[in-house]
Parts: structure tokens; C-alpha cells; sequence
């Protein structure tokens, strides 16, 4: 089977070009919007808490498609929890290329929880 002369170029790319590169202020904004939207009033019910991350991380991930980053693949985490006033850390180690992967988080909060949703978006090279 023959390529046209663009899948000759993209199958052969070693990194995104310029224009279709992760950009962190762009996911925020999609973050920042979900969380808002569907946590915006909500009350923390921990038997409700599974789904409600596993849908804002559908809905994020659902929504970083838009933005048409090729052979980008998303990991998209959310942590929930019940606001009592203490402070919550955690870490990540992965493979990396500072130049090419990226990475976004941000947080909500109300008085009765809060919510921190980040994505990954690593390079797939072929």
C-alpha cells in the first residue's frame, strides 16, 4: 500500500510540531471549567466519590481530544476529598521529555471538599 506524501511525513515525525505541541495553559483552562462546573455547589459524600472522578476524568480527557494534540496520550488523575483543613501531597515519577511532554493541574475547593484533576500528555514516538 502506497502513503500520500502527509502520512509519509507524520509517520516519520520525532517530535510535535510547533503547533501541536502540549500546551499546559490550554488543559488548565479545561480543567478549571469541569471542576467548576460539576463540583460548583456539590457537598462530599464518599460513597459518591469514585464515580464523580471517574466522570471528571472522562469528561476532561473527552475534552483534550479537542484540542487535536497528535500522538499525544493523556493520563488524566482526579483526587477527591473531604475539606477539614489539611493538606494533602503527592508525587508522580515517569519517563519523561521536559521538551516535548507536558503537564497540567489545577484545584477546587469549597467548604466541603476539594478536588485536584492533572493530565499528563506524553509523546507517542513510533
Amino acid at each position: 500500500m502506497l502513503k500520500s506524501e502527509g502520512d509519509e511525513e507524520s509517520s516519520h515525525l520525532t517530535k510535535p510540531l510547533q503547533s501541536k505541541r502540549f500546551r499546559p495553559s490550554q488543559v488548565k483552562e479545561i480543567i478549571k471549567k469541569v471542576l467548576t462546573d460539576r463540583l460548583t455547589g456539590h457537598e462530599y459524600h464518599p460513597e459518591n466519590t469514585p464515580s464523580t472522578c471517574r466522570e471528571i476524568s472522562d469528561e476532561i480527557r473527552n475534552l483534550m481530544k479537542d484540542l487535536d494534540y497528535d500522538r499525544y496520550k493523556y493520563n488524566v488523575q482526579v483526587v477527591m476529598g473531604e475539606s477539614k483543613g489539611q493538606g494533602l501531597h503527592f508525587s508522580f515519577k515517569a519517563l519523561w521529555d521536559w521538551n516535548i511532554d507536558g503537564f497540567a493541574q489545577e484545584s477546587f475547593y469549597n467548604d466541603s471538599l476539594f478536588a485536584v484533576a492533572v493530565v499528563f500528555g506524553t509523546y507517542y514516538y513510533s
